[in-house]
């Protein structure tokens, strides 16, 4: 993700989210948070989803993850969230952690896929609703048994035809993924 992105991704934060970050949140992560990595999908030159981690000691935080409601249940969050478990793993991570709203089954279905487990629960976290967060956290990112889960999954995904760029009905159903709370940044 760059500055230039910035405009498509708020545009995508609006459509996923009742309580987006505001506009200057991510201009600030990108210019002045060295322990952020932020990342986008494109299909055909438009951005479609975006993704990001903090790189904290051994733990790579997923901070936010969403994609377009247009572009949803054509496997681009997967092969976002791969891209986020490859930074982890190059800046030697040895865990990924999140949180996820209790009633957002979709994201929770995706996440535990690749390999994160429910560890707790964070109480009234999201402001808009008070509803409150999973804590989701993978085994050790470097383990055989995840190394393999990440590689089957990645070769089941790169067996399957790419995604189109035509959007579904802008009612289709998905799953936006993670968001904290509006205002803050992790």
């Amino acid at each position: 993700m760059t500055a230039s992105d910035l405009q498509s991704v708020q545009q995508i934060e609006r459509a996923s989210f009742t309580t987006p970050w505001p506009p200057n949140a991510y201009r600030q992560e990108l210019e002045g948070n060295r322990l952020a990595h932020y990342l986008v999908a494109t299909l055909a030159g438009e951005i479609v989803a975006y993704g990001g981690i903090w790189l904290m000691v051994d733990e790579a935080h997923v901070t936010t993850f969403a994609v377009h409601p247009r572009y949803r249940r054509r496997h681009i969050g997967e092969r976002l969230l791969l891209s986020l478990l490859d930074v982890a793993l190059d800046r030697r991570a040895r865990e990924a952690t999140l949180e996820v709203r209790l009633s957002n089954l979709g994201a929770r279905r995706l996440y535990e896929k690749y390999g994160f487990r429910p560890v707790g629960i964070r109480p009234r976290y999201y402001s808009d609703n008070q509803e409150d967060a999973l804590i989701m956290t993978t085994e050790p990112l470097a383990e055989p048994a995840m190394r393999a889960r990440v590689s089957r999954l990645r070769d089941e995904l790169d067996a399957s035809p790419p995604p189109s760029a035509r959007p579904d009905d802008e009612d289709a159903p998905g799953d936006a993924g993670v968001q904290p709370p509006a205002g803050t940044t992790s």
